[in-house]
């Protein structure tokens, strides 16, 4: 498949923002405008078109092992609510290092995430100085720092002036004097600053980062995904298999059923990614030990319509795009979040639809324990008969998974 980076990334970055929202307390388009500034400063110091399609996407990705669900659970159960602690933060771009080893960047990356929290003077997570913390790594800091610490998405001339300040006051403690003035030099435009308003950032983004197209096989494309779909599950600790576990029961009912090659892979893929839109959803909800209110109900099944919004711009995805956003939609009209029915809904959103619901009911919950093949079938039974799910899927389900 003739895989387009940018958009895959435009994708990512659309569900990361929310976690970052959720549980970083960032602005909206955190990591886009992280990423345009890092984009901004690399230009200044001379990177090829490859090193800058790479520090965007690291930019973008720099926070994705926030979404542990272990980091900031014992954060809380210490009475805290930041995510800001010391050694959560060295954990978290640990697994951030981890999570992205399978992404097709165009150059060597290695210990970038890992080490986007150290400081030109050494006292950072891992104590590293100087010339020891990679330039991107360097880079990446000075964006997060000042998108986290001012108020970048309106930036009136009293914020920039005391960005430039604090520029002044860190340097050679924070950041290099090469890195400080590579932003002054990058930030002296109008635009640079226009562009990094909200109605802007997403033209700046696209503008601004070199294009790459790659001819990637399906098999390749499966293993980025898997990165994400880590990442998604990492959510909630109800989830952590979530999405694998699914992916590998669509595998299974794929050769029960003789699907073969690309069409099997696209379908785990959209098992992969069929969550993303779940990182839009606060914690808060997600984690619930009791009956969900109307009004959260009401915010969890929005997570379809982000899955469908952050896959349907990848062409090429179009399928894979279907499969994964309707899988809370039943064959009677009464799902969410369009309401779609029978003629609507192609064999493949059913499987996924069918097998999302028994994955979840064999899943521990806040509210409830695992339930247990035969128990679950009952559910999906009474499904059938009410016209909910697809009746031959279901009894395939029921007959495969008995003896699994």
């Amino acid at each position: 498949m003739v895989f387009n980076l940018n958009e895959f990334l435009t994708a990512i970055s659309f569900a990361l923002d929310f976690v970052e929202i959720d549980i970083l307390g960032a602005n909206t388009n955190h990591g886009k405008r992280t990423a345009y500034m890092a984009l901004k400063i690399a230009e200044e110091l001379g990177f090829s078109s490859e090193e800058l399609h790479d520090i965007a996407a690291l930019a973008i990705l720099h926070d994705n092992g926030v979404s542990e669900k272990s980091l900031f659970e014992s954060l809380n159960t210490e009475g805290s609510s930041k995510i800001s602690e010391l050694e959560l933060i060295k954990e978290h771009c640990t697994i951030g290092e981890e999570n992205i080893k399978k992404y097709p960047f165009l150059t060597d990356v290695r210990n970038v995430i890992k080490y986007h929290h150290e400081r030109y003077d050494g006292s950072g997570f891992f104590s590293l100085n100087r010339d020891e913390i990679p330039v991107m790594s360097q880079i990446i800091e000075m964006a997060d720092v000042l998108e986290m610490d001012f108020d970048i998405q309106n930036n009136s001339l009293d914020t920039q002036n005391n960005i430039f300040r604090f520029i002044k006051e860190q340097e050679n403690r924070m950041f290099s004097t090469e890195i400080a003035n590579a932003f002054r030099n990058a930030a002296q435009n109008k635009a640079f600053w226009m562009d990094l308003k909200n109605l802007s950032i997403d033209s700046a983004i696209r503008k601004s980062t070199p294009q790459y197209v790659v001819d990637l096989p399906f098999e390749k494309i499966q293993d980025i995904t898997q990165i994400f779909s880590k990442i998604i599950d990492s959510k909630s600790k109800y989830t952590q298999r979530h999405s694998r576990d699914l992916s590998e029961k669509v595998a299974i009912m794929a050769d029960f059923y003789g699907i073969k090659d690309d069409e099997r892979l696209k379908l785990i893929i959209a098992a992969n990614l069929h969550d993303i839109g779940k990182l839009a959803v606060p914690n808060a909800i997600l984690d619930r030990p009791n009956k969900l209110t109307k009004y959260e109900f009401e915010v969890i099944k929005e997570h379809t319509y982000y899955t469908r919004m952050a896959l349907q711009e990848i062409k090429g995805f179009e399928e894979i795009t279907e499969w994964a956003s309707n899988h809370h939609e039943k064959l009677n009209g009464l799902g969410y979040p369009y309401g779609k029915n029978t003629k609507d809904l192609d064999f493949n959103s059913r499987l996924v639809a069918c097998l999302d619901i028994y994955e979840a009911l064999t899943e521990e919950r806040p509210y409830r324990e695992s339930l247990k093949h035969g128990e679950a079938m009952n559910i999906l039974n009474g499904m059938k008969y009410d016209g909910l799910i697809d009746s031959k899927i279901t009894d395939d389900i029921g007959h495969v998974f008995k003896s699994i």
